[in-house]
């Protein structure tokens, strides 16, 4: 097994894995592999955008040891909770998510076992609801199926994010424009996000894995 990032491995068989922080518990049916006392969690490509990302060539993970993340769509918490491994105990991820149903999930597979994950209730459009459990961020991660994706992403950004900064955004194509190809609305995404202090650093295609997806990983240079 190699460590391809920091806290990120990938074994024999070419799966991605994370040490697992919660020792014993899986959150969505992921395979648990121990390896010289360590416990590891399968991290698949088809459930998690940020896996999938890993897979198809992610150049730099802004997400590290320490890390404090704001994660925007944290849905059930699957992708937060290989987060939640990669940061560690000094770290911390604050987790958005508007709907009620997968928030309860979050909290009752995935927060109360690792103290490092902060579920938040609120929608991502109104970041100041939540200001008052938010720290300066070293990233933010938006998973936001939304329209206005790109823009409550920048919204955030402004509000929560460190000089020279990260983020990354997982863009599907159809939420923002059910009728322009998927590669001109990657553009309009992009240019607004350049328009708007993000210096893009990479774009990766997330197909097969997530088909019409793209993970764009940038830098915030305000």
């Amino acid at each position: 097994m190699r460590e391809i990032f920091p806290s990120v491995f990938e074994d024999e068989a070419k799966r991605l894995l994370t040490r697992n922080l919660a020792k014993g518990a899986s959150v969505y049916g992921e395979e648990l592999v121990e390896l010289e006392g360590v416990e590891y969690r399968v991290w698949d490509p088809f459930r998690s955008k940020l896996s999938a990302s890993i897979m198809k060539g992610l150049a730099d993970l802004p997400i590290t040891g320490g890390s404090k993340v704001l994660y925007l769509g944290a849905a059930s918490g699957t992708t937060v909770s290989h987060v939640s491994d990669i940061i560690g105990k000094e770290g911390i991820v604050f987790a958005v998510e508007v709907a009620f149903r997968p928030m309860r999930s979050l909290l009752e597979k995935v927060a109360t076992k690792r103290h490092n994950v902060v579920p938040i209730l609120a929608d991502a459009r109104d970041n100041f609801s939540y200001t008052k459990f938010m720290e300066e961020v070293d990233c933010v991660y938006s998973d936001v199926a939304q329209p206005d994706q790109t823009e409550i992403l920048l919204a955030n950004a402004k509000a929560f994010i460190r000089p020279r900064g990260h983020i990354m955004m997982a863009i599907k194509a159809s939420s923002i424009d059910s009728v322009k190809p998927p590669g001109q609305i990657y553009e309009q995404e992009v240019r607004k996000l350049e328009d708007s202090a993000i210096g893009v650093i990479q774009r990766l295609d997330l197909d097969p894995f997530d088909r019409a997806h793209q993970m764009i990983l940038g830098e915030w240079t305000d």
